[in-house]
């Protein structure tokens, strides 16, 4: 599909729209948490966070990662619960795709947990570092994810005017 094609479709361009801030923010915090673990000064590290809050309210992160872990999660789970069910009716060939897709959720929900924790205690010796790792780990498998999801369902997105969720 074309971005002229899901410039056309609501639908796709809403999961595009989400999926980018989800891409756009996990970059600065991936940033943040690197130059918290090299040193940087907590009014520096605040003020990016800050910089966090005026960019959106679905991002609304503070001190550390857990809003931005809850959001994926929630977002996650409201896929499993309502997109990817439609899909598999709206296009049963699709079934082997929306099994990945719900695996991959399932593996990132594991990732999260690993952010949320280390963010939880960055007092602890070595937390910083793993949270950079973390988010690193978390950024390569989240990024694949959302292109695949993106790519995989445009075509079955591309044929809906509005969210069958029911039916």
């Amino acid at each position: 599909m074309t971005q002229t094609q899901a410039a056309h479709n609501p639908l796709l361009a809403e999961l595009r729209w989400v999926h980018d801030m989800v891409r756009r923010d996990l970059a600065t915090v991936r940033r943040l948490a690197a130059d918290a673990a090299r040193g940087a000064p907590a009014p520096a590290i605040e003020e990016g966070l800050r910089g966090l809050r005026t960019q959106g309210g679905l991002f609304q992160l503070r001190v550390n990662c857990l809003r931005y872990c809850r959001f994926v999660h929630e977002h996650h789970t409201n896929e499993d619960v309502a997109l990817f069910p439609a899909v598999r009716r709206a296009a049963p060939q699709l079934a082997a795709t929306v099994d990945r897709l719900e695996a991959d959720h399932r593996a990132v929900a594991g990732l999260l947990d690993e952010i949320e924790a280390a963010a939880g205690d960055l007092a602890a010796a070595g937390a910083r570092t793993r949270l950079v790792e973390a988010l690193d780990t978390l950024s390569a498998h989240l990024l694949a994810h959302l292109a695949f999801e993106e790519e995989a369902l445009a075509p079955v997105l591309a044929t809906w005017t509005a969210w069958p969720f029911h039916g």
